[in-house]
């Protein structure tokens, strides 16, 4: 959508850079760029570093976004790429938001960054009515798990007056995990430490993270019992859900196994667009970045997805997503509503998310950030160690942590080790040290006690991970 409104407005003269392009269409891209006869580059995070000549501005939209991180080596944010590279070239950079990150409205109110505020939408439109359904009351009375009726008599009546609707659940697959009933055993990844996800309406199962797939067992592998249960649900089982409540709607599904096939993407949201659909199913490839202007019911089946991720920003995360889908209702001239099913109605993310009052959440979250020594309040950097061998890399952690500690002096607070989150990912076990403190010390202390030891910061097994996004 990005590039259809810049090649309107600018013509040929527009290059494009993201990592569905083959080598020879990067190539000639980045020629194009380099001899001056593109001078606008839309792209993903790789893009801030095109060889335009004579840099005048850089927009990184959506600024707050984590996936502007490279969490693979050379690991950099694309978004701090870009202030660093307009202050070297001299240019303007403008971060756009509707739900500026923590770190960077800090920035704005330290004086950083310049603020400009729009405080009203497009053509003076008004937010749509934002309301929150409590599952737990849904639920004790026997009710749908998935569709509450809240939300289904709002689809119903969307349907009826022929306007479109959005239904947002951040979980793609048919049901997260597979459990057997009689000796309790969830369907594993061997590589990873994670319950493989059910697809295909219970044919396969699948590791989000690796991606191993296998066939869905007709027995438990540990017990032999053939009482198997899917538990939650995914993208997949919303779309079932909803056909089955409305067998006449057009439906279709947005997530990453639609966008694994070339043009797929495209061709769904331009046959919504058109208004070919009635109901857009999706994870947050949904949530931001489009103009409906005939949707007017968002729907958010499990407005909780995030909450309760072991991140100091799940909360920040929740807020944003559901202030970002929110903004995809009432875009057009008629009124919007959004619906937010949950079961924990109370949480201040949600509240905050509810009133759409973006300041109110930054300083209920800066409390939380001030007490725990997060960013912004202090920066972090993670000591990552990875191997096959358990006992040896918490072995490795330990002296890493230990010689940290020697060397802090009160500088930064050494947290760890732990085993991380995701323990293991792709055969690897995974233990991570984690500083807190100011930034240039942290770096100057880990350079050191790296360099003591086998293969210094270059060392295979160790990632050193500067302001992480993700702990996980």
């Amino acid at each position: 959508m990005l590039v259809r409104a810049a090649t309107g407005r600018f013509g040929s003269t527009v290059a494009v850079l993201h990592s569905e392009l083959s080598e020879g269409e990067r190539h000639d891209e980045w020629w194009r760029i380099r001899d001056g006869a593109a001078r606008v580059v839309v792209g993903a995070r790789s893009a801030v570093f095109a060889p335009l000549a004579s840099l005048g501005v850089i927009v990184v939209d959506e600024e707050h976004e984590p996936a502007y991180k490279q969490e693979d080596s050379p690991r950099y944010h694309a978004r701090d790429v870009a202030v660093m590279r307009a202050k070297l070239e001299g240019s303007l950079v403008l971060l756009g938001s509707a739900t500026p990150s923590v770190e960077s409205y800090a920035n704005a109110l330290r004086g950083k960054y310049m603020r400009l505020d729009l405080s009203e939408r497009v053509l003076e439109r008004t937010l749509p009515r934002v309301e929150i359904v409590d599952r737990r009351e849904i639920l004790r009375s026997g009710g749908d798990p998935i569709l509450t009726p809240p939300l289904l008599e709002a689809l119903g009546a969307r349907l009826e007056r022929q306007e479109q609707a959005l239904l947002l659940l951040n979980r793609r697959g048919y049901a997260t995990s597979l459990l057997c009933r009689e000796c309790g055993m969830q369907a594993s990844c061997p590589n990873c430490s994670v319950s493989l996800t059910v697809h295909r309406g219970g044919l396969t199962t699948e590791c989000h993270y690796c991606g191993f797939t296998a066939r869905c067992p007709t027995a438990c592998p540990s017990c032999q019992g053939a009482y198997l249960k899917l538990a939650g649900h995914g993208t997949e089982k919303v779309v079932e859900a909803v056909h089955a409540a409305y067998p006449d709607a057009r439906i279709a599904r947005v997530d990453r196994d639609l966008a694994r096939r070339r043009g797929a993407l495209g061709r769904t949201l331009a046959a919504f667009e058109t208004g070919a659909l009635d109901i857009l199913v999706g994870t947050q490839m949904i949530a931001k970045g489009h103009d409906f202007p005939r949707v007017t019911l968002v729907g958010v089946i499990d407005a909780d997805v995030g909450l309760g991720l072991p991140d100091f920003r799940s909360a920040e995360r929740t807020f944003q997503l559901l202030t970002q889908v929110a903004g995809r209702a009432g875009r057009g001239e008629l009124k919007g509503e959004v619906i937010l099913q949950s079961h924990r109605p109370d949480h201040y993310a949600l509240g905050h998310a509810c009133a759409q009052d973006y300041l109110a959440f930054f300083e209920r979250e800066m409390e939380f950030r001030r007490t725990m020594g997060y960013p912004p309040a202090s920066a972090l950097l993670n000591v990552l160690l990875r191997s096959t061998d358990a006992e040896a890399v918490l072995r490795d952690a330990r002296a890493i942590a230990s010689r940290l500690r020697e060397r802090s002096l009160g500088r930064y607070r050494v947290l760890g080790p732990a085993f991380a989150p995701l323990a293991r990912l792709r055969g690897e076990h995974r233990c991570q040290v984690l500083l807190k403190g100011p930034r240039a010390a942290m770096r100057q202390a880990v350079r050191d006690v790296l360099s003591e030891r086998r293969g210094g910061v270059s060392w295979r097994g160790i990632a050193v991970d500067v302001d992480p996004v993700s702990l996980m």
